[in-house]
């Protein structure tokens, strides 16, 4: 008598969905897309997610205006953006504010920045009477509709704190070690090196994880930036007499100087050295961003001097502006391995000598634990401050 009751109501009991089903349900509301600065690595991404990229062109008009049309409907979607910087930062960064501004406009549920190399990281102190760009890109970014930023080893951790909004720094260290271990024959005869102090943390890190010794290259070839004149030198106006009614200094205990105020002294710049042994051993310079290479070429050349047999040099993003190519092509250096947050397919063409590794798995792990909200911290397993 029940089950005739349940059949007259209609009450049909659901078929059991399989997980592909449940799989792609999950994915459904996922759009990823993307600018003109890496389309390739934006295809990877999506192909080992299982997704199509979504349906937006960006172009430029004849006076160089950036237009974006996107093709499909971000309505209520998590809409992901897939945009370096380049050697073309400015447009970059336009054609990533004006996506992002799209899809806020167009109703979109979230819109999460996936920006491999941050332009404009490096410029994240004060200098001179400049200013502090980082800041500003990050205001621009927020401002845009950004909910959310996926990057990897920013210049300095503390640009995370320029954003009002979540910033997850992906470490692309993994990823270099393993090469390390894989790649590098008899790579326990090898030696870290710090081209300059300001590394010296990261190489610390590498030494540690690979159990290798550590050396730095301490001194400069050129004169600081903070050195050169810039017109603020100009001395305070100097009083020869002390107040009528200065107190007595060994009555108060505060000593005063005699004239004006006292100027810093001139740094004397030593020339460069070695503290570290590397004689007969491989060397391995690691940094976060190989641009301009004339240090590292100076550094591969004093080591060479110096008895290292192989020189190689790991970084993670391979900007390699301007004769950079053909500077380490003509070098002195052994191997230059980078990662392809970047897109550097014609300097490879230039330089035989670079190498470069994959590391769309980890933005598509990381794209795919925010959208399931999911816990991050499974990529972020034994980093350290020094990271």
């Amino acid at each position: 008598m029940l089950l005739q009751r349940n059949n007259r109501l209609g009450s049909v009991r659901p078929p059991k969905r399989c997980r592909s089903d449940m799989d792609n349900t999950s994915t459904s509301d996922i759009v990823i897309i993307n600018g003109n600065s890496h389309p390739d690595l934006a295809n990877m991404v999506a192909e080992r997610m299982g997704l199509k990229n979504g349906g937006c062109s960006v172009f430029h008009k004849s006076n160089r205006e950036t237009i974006v049309e996107i093709s499909d409907s971000v309505r209520g979607k998590d809409i992901y953006i897939i945009q370096t910087g380049t050697k073309d930062a400015n447009n970059n960064i336009m054609e990533l504010l004006i996506m992002a501004y799209a899809c806020k406009t167009s109703s979109a549920r979230s819109i999460v920045g996936v920006i491999p190399y941050l332009p404009y990281s490096k410029q994240c102190k004060m200098r001179k009477r400049g200013c502090i760009v980082s800041k500003l890109l990050a205001k621009m970014m927020c401002t845009s509709g950004l909910t959310h930023i996926i990057t990897m080893d920013l210049h300095q951790k503390e640009i995370q704190g320029f954003f009002d909004i979540p910033v997850d720094n992906l470490r692309a260290s993994p990823f270099l070690l393993q090469y390390i271990q894989e790649s590098i024959p008899d790579y326990r005869n090898s030696v870290i090196v710090a081209r300059n102090p300001g590394v010296a943390k990261k190489a610390n890190s590498y030494a540690e994880r690979l159990r290798l010794g550590l050396a730095v290259i301490h001194g400069e070839q050129k004169e600081a930036e903070s050195d050169e004149v810039d017109g603020r030198y100009s001395p305070p106006p100097t009083r020869n007499s002390t107040p009528q009614h200065a107190p007595s200094s060994s009555r108060t205990r505060t000593t005063s100087v005699s004239v004006g105020v006292p100027e810093h002294p001139v740094k004397v710049k030593p020339p460069l050295t070695i503290v570290g042994d590397v004689n007969g051993r491989i060397a391995i310079m690691v940094d976060d961003l190989i641009d301009d290479v004339m240090s590292f070429v100076a550094a591969a050349e004093m080591l060479k001097e110096n008895g290292a047999c192989k020189i190689y040099v790991l970084a993670t993003h391979g900007l390699l502006s301007s004769d950079a190519p053909r500077l380490l092509e003509e070098s002195v250096i052994d191997e230059i391995v980078v990662t392809n947050t970047i897109p550097h397919e014609i300097q490879k063409l230039q330089c035989h000598k670079i190498k470069t590794i994959d590391i769309s798995i980890l933005i598509a792990e990381a794209i795919r634990r925010i959208h399931n909200k999911e816990s991050m911290s499974y990529l972020f397993r034994n980093v350290t401050l020094e990271d």
